[in-house]
């Protein structure tokens, strides 16, 4: 088994740590998606809260019931704030994380570049090599023929 050359272990290397950082992403991105949810279920919670509130000052509320309507709806608000600021801080986290599958994927496709130039160097060389070759082959083949006696 041939060892891998130093450019293909890095390649390789690259290759897992950009797969790492988009595994990382796509956690990142899909705890996005669950606090947007719970800020979204949070604030639909809120309105409806704030809708039996009025609701209930329509039908006529207690001054006890009331302050309990309003100490809770102040609750849920400052939980609405904590919310967006948790979205607000996941929000900086995906973007954070994509930056970093970014730079990982810009160097794998660094290395995938050096690789493809390399290849075509060798690819080059090889038809240098067989060009060479083949004149030779051909040099050689006539030289022969004019060392050749002539059949008269």
């Amino acid at each position: 088994m041939v060892a891998p050359t130093p450019l293909e272990t890095l390649t390789e290397l690259a290759r897992e740590s950009r797969d790492q950082a988009g595994q990382a992403l796509a956690n990142e991105r899909n705890n996005e998606r669950l606090v947007a949810q719970q800020l979204e279920s949070l604030d639909a919670y809120r309105d409806e809260y704030a809708k039996r509130l009025q609701q209930a000052m329509c039908d006529g509320i207690d001054s006890a019931t009331m302050l309990n309507y309003q100490q809770f709806l102040g609750a849920l608000d400052d939980a609405l704030v904590r919310a967006r600021k948790a979205l607000t801080d996941q929000q900086k986290r995906v973007s954070s994380t994509q930056k970093r599958w970014q730079n990982e994927q810009s160097r794998l496709s660094s290395y995938n570049t050096l690789a493809a130039r390399r290849a075509l160097e060798e690819q080059r060389a090889e038809a240098r090599r067989e060009q060479r070759l083949s004149d030779e082959l051909v040099t050689n083949r006539e030289v022969r023929r004019r060392l050749r006696p002539q059949d008269a």
